[in-house]
């Protein structure tokens, strides 16, 4: 908690980094400084953004501000996710255990394998040719 009523936390996801605030407030919802309907215009981002406040019967009860950065959208709105669960567990501690049963709480950490040396990617082999 902050001097001006707010819970802290980073999510993060992939590439994807998000530091995000929230407090009570009408369910206002601010990434990068635009709203999320513009940030993650797709409406399958919005769902994953309003899990976490689904779960726990919270919806239209927290204003969030987030900056996120690094990966692509999919994995920005894992990340946002990631850090609404966790904030909402420094606000109040007893949603928790629903935020851990639903696994908002856990870090996926599934991140792309980087390519090797006389690999074609990180797995695929070169074509093979005989002769």
């Amino acid at each position: 908690m902050d001097a001006q009523g707010r819970a802290y936390a980073t999510g993060k996801r992939k590439n994807a980094v998000a530091r995000v605030w929230i407090k009570p407030g009408s369910g206002k919802v601010v990434v990068n400084g635009r709203d999320i309907g513009v940030y993650f215009a797709r409406p399958v981002l919005r769902m994953l953004l309003n899990q976490p406040f689904e779960i726990v019967a919270r919806i239209d009860q927290y204003d969030v501000m987030c900056t996120v950065a690094g990966g692509g959208l999919s994995g920005q709105a894992g990340a946002v996710r990631h850090g609404i669960s966790k904030a909402l567990t420094y606000y109040e501690p007893a949603l928790r255990s629903p935020l851990k049963a639903a696994g908002f709480l856990t870090r996926d950490a599934r991140v792309v394998e980087r390519k090797k040396y006389g690999r074609a990617k990180a797995r695929r082999s070169f074509q093979f040719s005989k002769r």
